[in-house]
């Protein structure tokens, strides 16, 4: 999970503060002390911890803090806030152009994420701001490159601009932009071949390519597992191109997560999308604000919402509180469910979403194995429709059947049966209890 080392870090210097009904100056050094040597292992920048802390520091032993009815908590405000502001503060939105097409240039080292970054962020436009994007295979070094960028718009049947790899870059971009125009393309996305910021005849071929294209932004793709070379790779970009935004790559595999919190620092340049993850739809915008809760161990209700929103059909979630409100859910219905809640991603992702999960008893070291939840959706659907819809009937010979054709035991298909079971008798009880009142389902949400 992304920010995990940082988090439990941090979170366990926040725990020593909280509950103080009085915090004196002593408390606050103590406090920063760990701040200082949680954000040094986490691979932040040491200009960076050095400014953060003193910041921290003077804040948390002022008068608004010292006066409070609550100062421990309001230390943890400043704390928040002034995470939030090191990353940004509030969330950079991308750049679109006032006349179509907006131009948006990929650049950055080799192996970053370019390609894969450039496939994620036409289709979220495309879907979100309803675009007609093609994207210009612009990498003419990287062997299969091209091949790379024509697969994933296949895939995602986006429109792909090439002319091999004999051909020069810039020459490509020059009849790429000719070729959307004549399409009729309002979203246009270069992508180009890594390279070192210290190739000059590279950087000279993504200055000229720059010149002839006038991006509306140029988005630096960056792996944040490379911790501070991150930060030195888009300072030297960011002087020879005028970089507009970075986009973060690997950002769920990266545990101390040093370089998302010094790139706007020392660069200035905001990080506009993160992606946690392989699926073609794990781009997401990046939130300061959330990202700080989430690290802090507050939670990120919103973008949690906004997961639910994207993956659960509206018809099926009103035909589901039916079925609930009645009891008459069914087998096929759970394994509905199932599917929707991993549309929105690893589930462990989610529970860190979730305010005070870290906190619950049993919940801090909890790991969602997924591998179970397969188990579980193999054993539906090695049932007929009618095992599905009643359960009641799967006697001792159908249990055999159905635990070799899902590649399980005996006793983990009762295992289920019994779960459910006791998930639908919980159903009926809370039903009967809302019956004559008007209580409607506030979350709407499977498994609640």
């Amino acid at each position: 999970m992304a920010f995990e080392g940082l988090a439990d870090r941090l979170q366990q210097a926040m725990k020593n503060i909280r509950g103080k009904g009085k915090v004196s100056e002593a408390d606050v050094k103590q406090m920063t002390r760990e701040v200082r040597l949680a954000l040094l292992e986490a691979d932040v920048n040491f200009k960076v911890v050095k400014s953060f802390v003193k910041t921290v520091e003077a804040r948390a032993v002022g008068q608004d803090v010292l006066k409070s009815l609550t100062p421990g908590q309001q230390v943890i405000k400043v704390v928040q806030e002034e995470l939030t502001a090191l990353m940004g503060g509030e969330q950079t939105k991308i750049n679109f152009a006032l006349k179509p097409p907006t131009i948006l240039l990929f650049v950055g080292l080799q192996g970053a994420g370019k390609t894969t970054s450039a496939a994620k962020l036409a289709q979220y436009l495309r879907k979100t701001h309803n675009k007609k994007p093609l994207m210009i295979a612009a990498d003419i070094y990287r062997p299969a490159a091209i091949k790379q960028l024509q697969t994933l718009g296949a895939q995602l049947k986006i429109p792909v601009f090439s002319m091999g790899d004999k051909v020069n870059p810039v020459e490509i971009v020059r009849q790429g932009l000719a070729q959307a125009a004549a399409d009729h393309h309002d979203l246009i996305l270069i992508d180009t071949a890594g390279r070192l910021h210290i190739d000059d005849n590279l950087m000279e071929e993504l200055e000229q390519i720059k010149t002839i294209s006038h991006p509306d932004e140029i988005f630096l793709v960056v792996d944040a597992m490379t911790g501070q070379d991150a930060v030195n790779v888009a300072s030297s970009f960011h002087e020879r191109l005028g970089l507009t935004g970075v986009i973060m790559t690997k950002l769920d595999g990266d545990t101390r997560g040093g370089a998302a919190l010094s790139i706007r620092a020392v660069t200035g340049t905001p990080i506009k999308f993160v992606g946690m993850g392989e699926k073609m739809d794990a781009l997401e915008p990046f939130h300061p604000d959330r990202m700080a809760s989430r690290i802090l161990g507050m939670g990120d209700v919103l973008s949690l919402i906004e997961k639910a929103q994207a993956s659960f059909d509206e018809d099926k979630a009103r035909e589901m509180e039916k079925k609930m409100r009645d009891v008459s859910f069914t087998l096929d219905d759970f394994l509905d469910q199932i599917g929707q809640v991993r549309n929105m991603g690893p589930l462990d992702d989610l529970l860190a979403m979730m305010p005070g999960a870290n906190k619950l008893k049993g919940m801090k070291n909890l790991s969602i194995d997924e591998k179970k939840i397969d188990q579980v959706e193999a054993i539906i659907r090695s049932m007929t429709p009618s095992e599905k819809n009643d359960p009641e009937i799967i006697n001792a010979s159908r249990r055999k059947r159905i635990a070799l054709g899902s590649g399980t035991s005996i006793a983990d298909v009762n295992r289920l049966l019994k779960q459910f079971k006791d998930m639908k008798k919980m159903m009926k009880q809370f039903m009967g209890q809302a019956k004559g009142k008007k209580r409607k389902n506030p979350f709407n949400m499977p498994f609640m």
